[in-house]
């Protein structure tokens, strides 16, 4: 990847050479990609709040099959794989942040619940819109900017596919953590030979406890976070649960009276019952906090892109390449596509925001995915504001739906409703102008990446809702399994301004805690995450944390250690994604009634947790071990 002779940027496949790419093959492997990632996605993040990357292990799987496999030699193929696949996967984080707010309404407000049409329209008019808004930037951002804009997952992902085109370990890694990851978490969910949820309260600490979560998907979002942000996040579980918990329970000693929002005295609560009815919203007051300072930090930075984006999108106007590496979709047409869409939500009860919703979410949207767009090429998808562009849209549109009478549930449902849409259409912008990177320096061709980044989108969108829909059967968003934390979250935006029935003490509690935290230089997200979750998610992510800490640290060549840090990253990406897939289908299985209130799951739950807490810390132990394998001796690459 260089420069020719003329100063012009050079491709790792020249332009006029023609490759197998836009084929068959790496569309159904692309769709299939998107599917198994967003699915395992939704999981992960419905349970911790952070979803992962799937441009990189698509890439890598597709690698396996394609190369490995199938025996054919084309590295265009495999980056449309990884496309498709992470289109995917960033549609699903957009719903997942957003939806389930729907289906907690339904269980606390008594709203009808959420049909599927409604969530696969939201989802489809998000994924395409963030598709089509951002294909006319392409120039700007990707070409022109070339050598400015760095996209840190963007060229990793070229590197990986670069590297894949002389063999390697790397897919078997992947495969081996998937296998693995699925094998674990049915042998504990699915068979319940050992719990997965362990705890034990402190001695002579009344209200204090400890516990983890022994499960192989957090174990591997702490190897690829790192142990910085895992550090961040535990920090928030201690003051939660080792602090404020206790706390509350001596002071709820002395105090008789019921204080709302629970519905007992403090002192008939125990330490779950505290976090579920104190501490979410501390939490929650936190994440808000740290999602909106995150949005006013980056103003400057967003006005700023925006303005250069447009000014670029300006001087790219006009420019007529014949080259194959330059050739986008009409943009005429994505324009018409962008004006149908929008008319569509405004006319029609599908998504119930009317005229002013289709005018907000087009204003927005397109704001949204200029500034998304360049943000990921700046400073990357992982510190992308998505979720604080996401609270701003629900602020100014509930305020706005409020004043002209457009309130109470139907009110509540259409501001979550756009902001579901814009959440979704910053995710893709961004996820799309990384995959534009890594087409860019690959030698990819533009127009086929961008009906790629569609097809993944409308793969995902229509698929999430089922998603959705079998997840809240089977366990309920805002229950211990699936805390669903950022949907939570824009709830109580929403409900704090259209009906102000909220326990503010406590939110503007968690808002100070936020500002003491910034104050002293840490990362107040993953801070305020940690203080949201129970403890025992940071526990686990910790352990992944520490292990890839030691790596970091170790006195060896630097190529070495980065080969080391990616094969635990690839091994990581394995677990989570299997760990998802087995847990959506648990949740099948929960919802098969068998007999009476038994479903198909509790009848192949046999074991009855025979090994204890003890077996499940000694199994985590080993799944550790094996991290450790595939990571501190990773196999050197050919």
């Amino acid at each position: 990847m260089d420069k020719n002779v003329n100063g012009e940027f050079k491709p790792y496949i020249s332009a006029d050479k023609v490759m197998p790419e836009f084929t068959p093959t790496a569309i159904i492997i692309g769709i299939i990609m998107s599917i198994v990632f967003g699915a395992a996605n939704a999981y992960i993040g419905l349970r911790v709040g952070m979803t992962i990357s799937a441009s990189i292990p698509a890439a890598v799987i597709s690698m396996g099959i394609i190369r490995g496999i199938m025996k054919r030699d084309s590295i265009l193929e495999n980056n449309m794989v990884q496309t498709i696949g992470s289109a995917g996967e960033s549609l699903a984080a957009g719903a997942i942040f957003t939806l389930p707010a729907l289906f907690i309404w339904s269980q606390e407000l008594g709203m009808a619940s959420p049909n599927l049409t409604r969530i696969i329209i939201i989802s489809l008019a998000g994924g395409i819109l963030g598709a089509l808004l951002m294909l006319p930037l392409r120039k700007a951002l990707i070409v022109k900017e070339h050598g400015t804009l760095p996209y840190p997952e963007g060229t990793a992902c070229a590197e990986v596919l670069i590297a894949g085109e002389t063999g390697g370990t790397k897919a078997k890694t992947v495969f081996t953590g998937l296998g693995i990851g699925s094998l674990f978490k049915f042998i504990t969910d699915g068979i319940k030979l050992f719990p997965s949820e362990i705890e034990w309260a402190i001695p002579k600490y009344k209200g204090a406890a400890i516990g983890m979560d022994t499960l192989p998907a957090l174990l591997g979002v702490g190897f690829i976070v790192g142990p910085q942000i895992s550090s961040y996040m535990l920090s928030g579980a201690i003051l939660g649960w080792l602090v404020i918990i206790p706390l509350i329970t001596h002071l709820g000693q002395y105090i008789p009276e019921i204080i709302y929002p629970a519905s007992v005295p403090i002192s008939q609560l125990d330490y779950w019952g505290i976090w579920n009815n104190y501490i979410k919203y501390i939490g929650a007051g936190a994440v808000a906090f740290g999602g909106i300072l995150s949005l006013v930090k980056s103003l400057p930075l967003i006005f700023r892109t925006f303005k250069e984006a447009i000014r670029g999108l300006k001087s790219t106007k006009g420019t007529v390449s014949t080259l194959r590496t330059d050739e986008d979709m009409s943009i005429k047409g994505a324009f018409l596509g962008v004006i149908a869409i929008v008319i569509f939500i405004g006319l029609t009860s599908f998504i119930p925001v009317g005229i002013s919703g289709a005018l907000i979410i087009a204003i927005f949207g397109f704001f949204f995915a200029t500034v998304s767009a360049r943000l990921v090429g700046l400073v990357g998808s992982s510190n992308n504001p998505v979720s604080g562009m996401t609270i701003a849209t629900l602020l100014i549109t509930s305020i706005i739906f409020k004043s002209i009478g457009f309130d109470g549930e139907e009110g509540m449902i259409g501001a979550l409703s756009v902001g579901a849409v814009i959440c979704i259409i910053a995710a893709m912008a961004g996820d799309m102008s990384q995959d534009l990177k890594t087409g860019f320096l690959v030698g990819a061709t533009p127009k086929k990446q961008q009906y790629g980044e569609i097809i993944g989108a409308v793969s995902s969108g229509l698929v999430i809702g089922l998603v959705l829909l079998l997840l809240n059967k089977a366990w309920g968003f805002g229950s211990e399994e699936l805390p669903a934390p950022q949907a939570t979250l824009m709830k109580l935006v929403i409900e704090g301004v259209m009906s102000g029935n909220l326990p503010w003490v406590l939110v503007f509690a968690g808002a100070g805690i936020g500002l003491v935290v910034e104050l002293l230089g840490i990362q107040i997200l993953p801070f305020a995450v940690g203080l949201y979750l129970p403890i025992h998610l940071s526990t686990p992510i910790m352990v992944g944390g520490i292990i890839r800490g030691i790596l970091d640290n170790k006195k060896e060549d630097e190529k070495i250690i980065k080969e080391k840090v990616d094969g635990g990253i690839l091994f990581s990406s394995g677990l989570i994604a299997g760990e998802g897939l087995v847990g959506i289908l648990l949740a099948i299985l929960a919802i098969i009634p068998v007999a009476g209130d038994i479903s198909l799951a509790d009848k192949i739950g046999f074991g009855n947790n025979i090994l204890g807490q003890w077996g499940s810390l000694i199994f985590f132990g080993l799944l550790s071990f094996i991290l450790i394998k595939y990571s501190f001796f990773a196999k050197r690459e050919n």
